[in-house]
């Protein structure tokens, strides 16, 4: 079925083609032009409802934009998560560490640190936590709901311990604490040298 409609594109695509060299005036000949021309009737109704729809995508984007630039809509965020600009407060070497610290923990390597595995995360940090505790801990940070910790949920866990935003009795300040990743502290040797004596 796939194939089918990949086959019928393909054929559109090189009618549109030859509509479109045909138009130009390529001295192929009369009676290839003439065919062409055939062929440019279909095509030409195609290439409308083409243009038409890519209008209409530009004319939505365009009044998006509009519409942002007068405070009427908030921008989107991007798609893409980059943690050097978002968190500018830590330095590279300070978030090369916590993606390590991040990828030990991740023993399911699916990009995430879900409640078991933050569970042994505190259990080898020396500070394990209740079931109930833990789920506070991933719902203080958790942006999407998802009941798990992404990296840049991780890394809001550092930046708000350093921000000053956690509870004192609250298990993420334990994590953040633990980790010794609190540069103000320890500085950027003391980040090496916690991540060294782990390995």
């Amino acid at each position: 079925m796939a194939s089918e409609e990949l086959a019928q594109k393909l054929q559109r695509r090189l009618q549109l083609e030859k509509s479109g060299a045909a138009a130009e005036g390529d001295a192929e000949g009369k009676g290839d032009a003439a065919a062409g021309d055939d062929a440019a009737g279909g095509g030409d109704a195609e290439r409308s409802s083409l243009t038409a729809s890519a209008d209409a995508e530009l004319s939505a984007k365009l009044c998006r934009r509009q519409d942002i630039n007068e405070g009427a809509a908030q921008p989107r965020r991007a798609a893409v998560f980059n943690p050097y600009t978002e968190f500018k407060e830590f330095s590279r070497r300070q978030i090369k560490d916590m993606e390590r610290m991040f990828r030990l923990y991740d023993s399911g390597r699916d990009g995430y640190i879900d409640l078991m595995e933050l569970k042994l995360m505190m259990e080898k940090l020396g500070a394990p936590q209740t079931h109930l505790g833990l789920k506070n801990m991933i719902k203080e940070v958790d942006e999407d709901f998802d009941g798990k910790l992404s990296f840049r949920e991780f890394l809001l866990i550092f930046h708000k311990a350093a921000a000053g935003e956690l509870e004192e009795d609250s298990g993420l300040l334990t994590l953040a604490k633990l980790s010794e990743i609190d540069v103000s502290i320890e500085g950027v040797k003391g980040a090496k040298n916690f991540f060294e004596a782990k390995v």
